[in-house]
């Protein structure tokens, strides 16, 4: 085999191809009764062990565009983990009618397919084609709430500024290409990226890392983030929370190991990082809207990241890799447990949390796990997360993004508590005939839950992947 074109170095991106082609053929089947998706999660539940076999796979394909190493297949594996709970929790949503449901699920499967592409992509061209891959079928999908204006303004609104994100990227790949003359990642590697010597790349980069700085919802570019998840599904905001920002957790950690600390996009990213926890911090104490309650707790939650980022070394990206890999897990916790009691598929807000460890305890338990684990308190794997970046930051020239950090997290204790206190402080009558959750939507909830202790008491198989990844990238 020409070992440009070794497809099976890709066995994680081709089986997830196999599922958008099966998904692809159900959707144009016809017929009248409702389609049956239950098949999905099974099937990503198989992504999960093929890219698990194939965490072990290298080598560079497709004239160098295309790297299978450490770190993209950890976070292929971390697609595959988060698309597996994304589809379990949507394969029936209220909001989309039963002969719509493959084409749904179509959508989401192709997103997490770009997805797999950008942990791949090292050439800029590339990067940007599998940016646009894992953008389109989630561009689809945010509109896609019956009869709903707030799902419209927010589909508008992710459309537009995804627009004008990806067209400055592209604007900073032609300054790259000037100054650099290559748009391969690797020949960026040697390259000095202070503005005195390196000015068009410098400025270049810049641009073009603001396409994924919008998918993280980094402050300045969170302004989409908390109006899409309150317009969106359920479901969709579920997937639309967390897969994405892998993506864009990939490219920028790629692209963090050729920055060196002290440098002024290094310092330029640290101070984004900390006004982006700050912000998102504050706004989230005043919202009552559970799902744009955690929209701005994601623009905080981008600062975190930063951290592990702006510190050049491999502690730091295999930080941000694993707490990224975290963080999706978190927030699908909390995700879980608003699908699962919001039955007609509308917003869920503080006060219908109330009384919830009464009538649903097992969803109650969920809920705190996931709202600790953001707070970051132990044991869970949000402590971890935060632990591992602020070790990697301390003494690498940003002691006060630390001090930062810690203060946000402070912060942020009062509005994640205030899901768990009004879940098991605030008594609420329930209706007898109220419709009550599934015992398989328990028991995946508590799955959920115990793997974000399980992380938190021993996180360092999956730190050690992270690692060996982080070690990997730096020369």
């Amino acid at each position: 085999m020409n070992p440009e074109y070794r497809l099976d170095l890709c066995w994680p991106e081709l089986f997830q191809l196999g599922i958008i082609v099966l998904l692809f053929i159900q959707a144009l089947a016809k017929g009248e009764r409702p389609k049956n998706v239950n098949w999905v999660p099974y099937f990503a539940a198989g992504g999960i062990v093929v890219s698990v076999l194939s965490l072990g796979f290298t080598g560079t394909i497709f004239y160098g565009a295309y790297s299978v190493d450490k770190l993209s297949q950890f976070f292929k594996l971390a697609v595959a983990v988060g698309f597996a709970i994304t589809s379990l929790n949507a394969v029936k949503p209220p909001d989309i009618e039963g002969d719509k449901r493959p084409d749904y699920m179509l959508f989401l499967a192709f997103s997490a397919f770009g997805l797999m592409v950008l942990a791949s992509a090292v050439e800029l061209i590339t990067i940007y084609v599998a940016l646009e891959i894992s953008s389109y079928s989630v561009y689809a999908l945010i509109p896609l709430r019956a009869n709903d204006r707030h799902a419209a303004e927010g589909g508008i609104k992710y459309i537009m500024f995804g627009a004008v994100a990806t067209a400055v990227a592209l604007f900073g790949y032609a300054y790259v290409l000037a100054g650099a003359h290559s748009s391969y990642i690797a020949d960026l590697q040697g390259l000095t990226l202070t503005f005195q010597a390196q000015p068009w790349v410098v400025v270049g980069l810049s641009l073009f890392l603001v396409g994924f700085l919008f998918k993280l919802a980094l402050f300045p570019f969170h302004f989409w983030c908390p109006d899409v998840y309150e317009g969106t599904a359920n479901e969709t905001a579920a997937f639309a929370a967390t897969l994405p920002k892998l993506g864009a957790a990939v490219v920028l950690v790629r692209f963090a190991a050729l920055i060196v600390p002290g440098w002024p996009i290094a310092t330029f990213l640290a101070v984004l990082g900390a006004v982006s926890m700050t912000f998102g911090n504050l706004a989230a104490l005043a919202q009552r809207d559970v799902k744009r309650l955690l929209g701005y707790s994601s623009i905080a939650h981008a600062g975190y990241i930063m951290m592990g980022l702006v510190s050049g070394t491999a502690e730091g990206l295999a930080a941000a890799s694993f707490y990224a890999l975290v963080y999706v897990l978190m927030n699908l916790a909390c995700f879980w447990v608003i699908c699962r009691i919001s039955h007609t598929g509308k917003n869920i807000t503080l006060d219908d949390l109330d009384g919830l460890a009464q009538r649903e305890p097992a969803l109650a338990v969920v809920l705190a796990v996931g709202a600790f684990a953001l707070v970051g308190l132990p044991p869970t794997a949000g402590f971890m997360g935060k632990l591992f970046l602020l070790q990697s930051l301390w003494d690498n020239g940003y002691n006060w993004l630390v001090i930062v950090a810690v203060l946000n997290t402070a912060i942020a204790i009062y509005y994640y508590l205030g899901l768990v206190r009004h879940a098991y402080t605030h008594e609420k009558d329930v209706p007898r005939n109220a419709v009550r959750a599934s015992v398989s939507a328990q028991v995946w909830g508590t799955v959920l839950a115990i793997v974000l202790l399980v992380l938190g008491a021993a996180p360092a198989p999956v730190f050690d992947l992270a690692m060996q990844a982080g070690v990997a990238l730096l020369p």
